[in-house]
């Protein structure tokens, strides 16, 4: 089993809850979210905000700035194989939501960043009260969908 190696990236005054799957085999070893270089999440960010995310303190600082809390659905977990796929994920344990949302009650809208990361929370959590949404997934491996039609619903779900 694999235990989720970070603390959420959350402030007391964070809105949007964006949650991923479990992190990838690339970012156990950067120590930070979405840390595989093709990965477009801070990509895309970066577009949706206008700000520059070259550095893990510039990415942090922009989930601050714009009041996003950055998390995974998971706690822990086995993988089935040696690659990062959402579909290798079994024996998942899911993190603690009613509890965070309790401890920061300003987030009131959660969105999931691929359909792995919004199964495993609804399958606890399915009535909290928070509104909730599915980003296009910023995996290099979700091709059918350009990063220009990603940045779009990026747009519209966080601005």
């Amino acid at each position: 089993m694999e235990t989720h190696p970070f603390e959420p990236i959350i402030f007391s005054d964070s809105k949007i809850l964006i949650l991923g799957s479990f992190p990838s085999l690339k970012s156990f070893e950067e120590g930070f979210y979405y840390a595989h270089l093709r990965n477009q999440f801070w990509p895309l960010l970066a577009e949706v905000f206008n700000e520059d995310v070259s550095t893990v303190k510039k990415k942090i600082a922009l989930c601050k700035k714009h009041h996003l809390a950055l998390w995974d659905s998971a706690k822990s977990l086995r993988r089935d194989s040696g690659n990062s796929s959402d579909q290798n994920l079994k024996e998942v344990e899911v993190n603690d939501f009613r509890q965070l949302l309790s401890d920061y009650p300003s987030i009131k809208t959660v969105l999931f960043t691929g359909k792995k990361s919004e199964a495993i929370f609804n399958k606890a959590y399915k009535d909290l009260p928070v509104k909730k949404a599915l980003l296009p997934s910023p995996s290099p491996a979700y091709a059918s969908m350009r990063f220009e039609e990603k940045l779009e619903v990026y747009k519209e779900l966080l601005k």
